[in-house]
């Protein structure tokens, strides 16, 4: 049985253990030793508690590893990918880290490594479709637009963070980068709003943010879009807190105390975004492929929804990012693909056979994405 170590064990590294576990042996490790022990309860998974920051110690843990699934924060994402390939190991992550992953692409092929990475719900699934559709027709415009909400609006967030709120706040902060008439373009988050109304959930607000990642780099797309979805009225507090301060990197003297606003944003919002017992969730997503096709235009709109799983407890976020994950882990390890280097998803989806095995796979698991398209 091909041995599967998981690094990291929150929401969706737990998912993502608990599903691989079913075929190949997974190890599962993690620094919070309560995160653990949810796991402990699942016979074939075997748990380490070890602090994955402390440089040299992922090259140990994945020394005996078929395959490699990174699920940490974003922000020591890069550090233990580096490493995984350092040992020499293929890999799967999903720590969507703000660096360039193609930086340890020459590193990754010297050490005959394949590399796969923001391999969730977007980026990630977003991705794997418009790879799968530049194979087919000469797209000329990619739209993606995606958000994970609670059901319930309660005052004054309207919102649940089902990740580190850290990293949820990049997504206000960073300046968002989009495609059009085949130039770059650098918006501030939170720009250009607009309300866009959604079957099973109603209007939501969409605005940048910086989601296309290596799309600008790789597809030859004239005019490519990621917008975040809220419920509407969320970007003006969000750019109240922004506007004043409170999401700053820039350290501020408070008594002598030197503090960073954004730790102390971060800390707060915490326990405020984090899901109560028993509260549910949902993941929505469209996505947006036009172009020509022998001379003709076609339009592809791909449209999820999808909700908190009464029976697993696993939140929607958690699926429908997890899975994808799990999907093209099971790709390489069935050696269904190969390619040394850094691959982001659009990479595998001009791969037809990865592409149609990743929807199945989703599909298996309930979560489903509806396809509707016009010549």
């Amino acid at each position: 049985m091909k041995k599967v170590t998981v690094l990291g064990a929150g929401l969706v590294g737990k998912l993502i253990a608990i599903d691989l576990s079913e075929a190949f042996a997974v190890t599962a490790i993690d620094h919070d030793a309560n995160a653990l022990e949810q796991l402990a309860r699942h016979p074939k998974i075997k748990t380490k508690k070890a602090d994955l920051s402390v440089e040299g110690t992922v090259r140990k843990l994945v020394a005996d590893s078929d395959l490699v699934v990174g699920a940490v924060p974003g922000s020591m994402g890069f550090k233990v990918v580096r490493e995984v390939i350092e040992a020499g190991k293929n890999m799967v992550d999903i720590s969507f880290f703000p660096e360039d992953a193609f930086e340890l692409d020459d590193l990754a092929k010297n050490n005959n490594c394949c590399i796969v990475t923001d391999c969730g719900v977007a980026p990630g699934m977003g991705n794997l479709i418009l790879g799968y559709h530049s194979e087919k027709m000469k797209v000329k415009s990619f739209k993606c637009l995606v958000g994970g909400l609670p059901f319930k609006r309660e005052w004054p967030w309207e919102y649940k963070a089902v990740f580190s709120p850290i990293d949820v706040i990049e997504e206000y902060t960073r300046p968002a980068r989009y495609v059009q008439n085949g130039d770059i373009v650098v918006r501030e988050a939170l720009s250009d709003p607009e309300l866009i109304h959604f079957e099973n959930v109603g209007t939501l607000e969409a605005w940048n943010s910086d989601g296309l990642r290596s799309l600008i780099k790789t597809m030859d797309v004239p005019n490519m879009i990621e917008k975040t979805l809220r419920y509407p009225g969320t970007i003006e507090y969000l750019r109240v807190l922004r506007d004043t301060g409170y999401f700053s990197h820039e350290k501020i003297n408070i008594d002598g105390v030197k503090i960073k606003p954004i730790d102390l944003t971060s800390k707060l919002l915490f326990s405020k975004w984090k899901l109560k017992p028993g509260e549910k969730e949902f993941t929505v997503m469209r996505v947006e492929v036009e172009g020509l096709q022998s001379g003709l235009k076609k339009c592809l709109v791909y449209d999820l929804f999808d909700e908190f799983d009464d029976e697993k407890g696993f939140t929607s976020m958690a699926r429908t990012t997890g899975y994808t994950c799990t999907a093209v882990a099971n790709i390489l390890l069935k050696g269904k693909y190969s390619r040394k280097g850094i691959n982001p998803p659009e990479f595998l989806g001009k791969d037809a056979d990865c592409f149609n095995f990743v929807f199945e796979y989703l599909k298996e698991r309930g979560v489903v994405y509806k396809v509707n398209m016009n010549k």
